[in-house]
């Protein structure tokens, strides 16, 4: 994307006369305003934009004004850049396939008069797919999703409705949702929406806002239409041309809902499917359950780096990236990409997916060969689409001749195979592939392209019709052979007449304005310059040679082009004929690359698990009521590819009733970060169905990973890093569940000391007591490892509150740290802020000062006031011992509670005091064994 010096240097030159200059100003004034649409004019051998639209595009990819160029003069001028069709496709990748705030339209035409051509969107970008994909791989399939919210008594009801124009599925959810939208959220990230629509609001209320701003966190285009769009009416009869089959089964699915129905006539309108009448007959539809995935959260992406970002050093900072080994030409990616965002909760269908991947893991003979294979199969699922929409033609059937004949050595590598999963593979793939490879399926097809291809001029790179499928184009091919043949004679005989040599100094040409022509040079010229004149017809003399005819070879060649035409002509009805019959073979097509699509992204995981320095292991998995997720010597999978990084592998035990919830505590940099990451991500790993970077792991099923990890202003949207933290954590305290696994990183950092802690500790507190769910917090609140404590005093405890920390030495001389990486048990109590700084480089000033003033902060705690008699007001120092700590804070914590919870309001003054005096009593019997505890009184 990014423009350079020479890119500039090398803008086509922006070639109009005064007349047609003033024409296309004419028509550009009357262009509706649309401040999201990107106009670009096929100028033929280059590009235009105007406007707005030239400096948007001048100062983004060319990264200067100079580029731009003054269309007109005085007032009329208009701004207007030049672009080269490798600039246009860049730039139509990145609008269409990177960003979320523009749509692109194409017009062609001159002068004044201009059409469109082609319209796109992130959501919709059929039109240019030849484009997007002529040097690049399909990754994605956009989807385009339609909402109709419904607000009563405090609660949303949300209909949607989406439309995957790739794989030409429709499908409808009805769910409800809390404020935050955290349902509605997970669903676009799982179905990978590019765009959505919705119904326009005047007055936008503080529930739409909301909306929008769980929109606009799923970096999905927003639509907004009218209000009457969004109607069910007529739909009957819209889906029945739409979809296959039966329309009784749609009937009764769509009648099931009220407000997905709404949401989908909308869609049907805004998509302009029932305009094109390729599309009729070939979609389906389905109901979407959103609780048929784990459900993930855009936080949740971004924190566990699931996709690929434009600020990753390689390609193994990512999951995606780092699972991507797939060797299909875009099918194995785009599957990749959708399970990635959609892991499985089936407790079966995991199993499955991981016996596959140990069957490839442990038979490498047959990884080998199966991905060796897969490497010749074309891009099935776009071929097919190209073809459907009259976009294709026989280059598309010989890809999918040449895919189709490689089924046999697949279907021959697995029957080979007799180990321990050789029945599942038998029911997954090979019985599938007999099914659809016999005679009556792609056989068939075969059989076809054989006999109706000529397979022979392959090698010249024509793809042509066979002479021996059509009698008609047969007689042609013949007629055109007879008179080439006849040309030729002629041209023998002409050169005896002219004494001239055949082909040396006769030769015998075909000029696109003549037709057949002789040709001599102009040394020969004047041997037979009376014949020249007498007997032929001379038509152009140049520097090299003279271009005669005789009316022989005139009738020759006009007969020969009358041929030519007819038999080009015939060509193309017969490939349309043949285009139309390869399309009768969609659902088997379809199907096959769904099957070669799962092999190939099964083999990748396999691929991985036994190429990694240190091998993956295949987790062991059980229901989500059930088992705990246990981790031993794991890494982060993405973290451990880096070529610079030695990494240290650690384990978790999140076991329910000890440590379901665990407060992770130690220096920065020390590794704690890494550490809940790496343990979200091999949960999403496992679920995925592929082996994970563990010596050892079993995982109870998670519905749902909330993350909140990092910190980032959004400024744009006028949120702050502060605002934007709670409104992740409020995500969390609203949808997770007992089944859910959250991850929580520095939570309360963006504000004053004490409300940061109070904040973690109610928090830690409503996810123990209320939310159950399995829980990695990361902090620096040491004060927060005493929740251990009080919470093993509450009776009928069926979490666990448990500390761990991430180790690290000082050095008592040197007062030097070192990071050793390992999560061990208990807590810690020190952050070692101030020694991350040593490590930054501070000057040593600095740090001298910092550490003088965390000194003088320290004296201000009660421990301070504690005046040694023998050193004569002397200040006491003592460390204290981090489980004291835990328990003192504990006790502390319990008085407060008590305290709390007194009704003073329906108590004598006295009583009150009375019972304040016993409790410190009793506070004080237990603080006489507790250095800490005594600090505070």
């Amino acid at each position: 994307m990014e423009g350079n010096f020479e890119e500039q240097n090398k803008l086509p030159e922006l070639k109009l006369d005064a007349k047609q200059a003033q024409g296309f100003l004419s028509f550009y004034k009357t262009l509706p305003n649309d401040s999201r649409a990107v106009r670009f004019f096929d100028r033929k051998d280059y590009y235009t934009a105007h406007g707005e639209n030239s400096v948007f595009i001048a100062k983004t990819y060319y990264h200067t004004t100079t580029a731009l160029r003054q269309l007109g003069s005085g007032s009329n001028a208009l701004s207007s850049v030049s672009i080269s069709r490798n600039m246009f496709e860049t730039i139509a990748r990145d609008l269409l396939l990177e960003r979320n705030d523009h749509t692109v339209e194409l017009y062609e035409g001159s002068g004044s008069n201009w059409r469109l051509v082609k319209t796109g969107s992130p959501g919709n970008i059929g039109s240019f797919e030849d484009v997007l994909f002529a040097n690049n791989e399909m990754q994605d399939t956009p989807v385009v999703v339609s909402i109709f919210p419904s607000f009563q008594d405090g609660r949303c009801v949300i209909g949607m409705a989406y439309v995957d124009l790739t794989r030409r599925i429709l499908g409808l959810a009805e769910f409800l949702d809390d404020s935050r939208f955290t349902n509605l959220e997970s669903s676009l990230i799982a179905l990978g929406a590019k765009e959505c629509i919705f119904p326009a609001e005047p007055g936008k209320s503080n529930e739409c806002k909301s909306l929008y701003d769980s929109l606009e966190r799923c970096a999905v285009m927003l639509t907004e239409r009218k209000k009457h769009e969004f109607k069910g009416r007529d739909l009957d009869s819209d889906l029945k041309r739409l979809v296959k089959g039966n329309i009784e089964p749609v009937r009764d699915l769509v009648s099931g809902f009220d407000l997905a129905t709404p949401a989908l006539g909308a869609l049907l309108s805004f998509s302009e499917l029932l305009s094109n009448e390729d599309n009729y007959g070939n979609f389906t539809i389905r109901r979407y359950d959103i609780g048929g995935f784990m459900r993930l959260d855009s936080a949740a992406m971004r924190a566990l780096n699931v996709m690929e970002s434009k600020t990753d050093a390689n390609k193994n900072f990512s999951l995606f990236g780092l699972m991507n080994r797939t060797c299909t030409a875009g099918m194995g990616k785009r599957l990749l990409h959708m399970w990635l965002k959609q892991p499985l909760v089936d407790l079966n269908e995991i199993k499955t997916r991981l016996d596959i991947v140990q069957c490839f893991v442990e038979e490498a003979g047959l990884r080998q060969d199966l991905r060796q294979h897969l490497k010749r199969i074309s891009d099935v699922e776009r071929l097919l689409r190209s073809l459907e929409r009259r976009r294709g033609g026989l280059q598309h059937i010989i890809k999918l001749y040449q895919s189709t004949i490689r089924l046999p050595f697949i279907k021959t590598a697995m029957q080979q195979y007799t180990g321990e999963f050789s029945s599942i593979i038998s029911e997954r793939y090979l019985e599938k592939l007999e099914a659809l490879s016999d005679q009556d399926h792609l056989g068939k097809f075969i059989d076809l392209v054989e006999y109706s291809v000529d397979l022979d001029q392959l090698e010249n790179g024509e793809y042509m019709i066979s002479s021996s499928y059509d009698t008609t184009l047969a007689s042609l091919k013949d007629q055109k052979e007879l008179l080439e043949q006849q040309i030729h004679e002629l041209h023998k005989k002409t050169a005896i007449e002219l004494d001239l040599q055949v082909d040396k100094a006769l030769k015998l040409d075909k000029a696109a304005q003549f037709g057949h022509v002789f040709r001599i040079t102009k040394k020969e010229e004047p041997k037979i310059r009376k014949k020249l004149t007498t007997q032929f017809i001379v038509l152009e003399t140049r520097k090299d040679g003279v271009k005669f005819t005789n009316t022989k070879l005139k009738k020759l060649g006009d007969q020969y082009q009358s041929v030519v035409d007819d038999y080009k002509s015939c060509q193309k009805e017969l490939v349309d004929r043949v285009v139309q019959t390869v399309t009768s073979f969609s659902e088997v097509f379809e199907e096959l690359a769904g099957l070669l699509s799962e092999m190939d992204v099964l083999l990748s995981f396999a691929d991985l698990a036994a190429s990694c320095p240190t091998p993956y292991c295949r987790p062991e998995i059980t229901s989500s009521d059930a088992g705990d997720i246990v981790l031993e010597g794991s890494r982060h999978p993405c973290v451990e590819a880096q070529d610079w990084v030695n990494f240290i592998p650690n384990d978790c035990r999140l076991m329910r009733g000890k440590s379901w919830f665990q407060i992770v505590t130690g220096p920065n940099m020390g590794g704690k970060s890494t550490f809940i990451r790496q343990v979200g991500v091999i949960v999403l790993m496992a679920q995925v169905g592929s082996f994970v970077p563990c010596d050892k792991a079993s995982i109870s099923i998670r519905d749902c990973i909330f993350a909140r990890v990092g910190a980032g202003d959004c400024q744009l949207r006028g949120v702050s890093t502060f605002m934007q933290e709670m409104l992740e954590t409020a995500s969390i305290l609203k949808g997770a569940t007992d089944k859910s696994l959250i991850i929580i990183d520095e939570l309360g950092r963006g504000t004053s000391t004490y409300d940061g802690f109070g904040l973690a500790w109610a928090i830690c507190e409503h996810l123990v007591q209320v939310k159950k769910a399995p829980t990695l917090f990361a902090t620096h609140f040491h004060e927060l490892t005493a929740l251990a404590q009080a919470n093993s005093e509450v009776a009928g405890d069926t979490v666990g509150v448990a500390n761990f920390h991430v180790s690290a030495h000082i050095d008592t001389e040197s007062r030097k740290l070192t990071m050793l990486y390992k999560v061990e048990p208990g807590a810690c109590d020190q952050s070692f802020g101030i020694h991350v700084a040593e490590f930054a480089n501070f000057p040593e000033s600095v740090v001298a000062l910092a550490r003088e003033k965390a000194a003088e902060l320290e004296d201000f705690s009660p421990s301070s006031m504690i005046i040694n008699n023998e050193e004569s007001g002397k200040r006491k120092s003592r460390e204290d011992d981090p489980d004291e700590v835990s328990r003192g804070a504990a006790r502390a914590h319990k008085f407060l509670k008590e305290f709390a919870a007194m009704p003073l309001d329906k108590m004598e003054l006295k009583d009150s005091l009375q019972r304040v005096r016993e409790m410190k009593d009793e506070l004080e019997k237990d603080a006489a064994d507790c250095h800490w505890l005594r600090q505070f009184l």
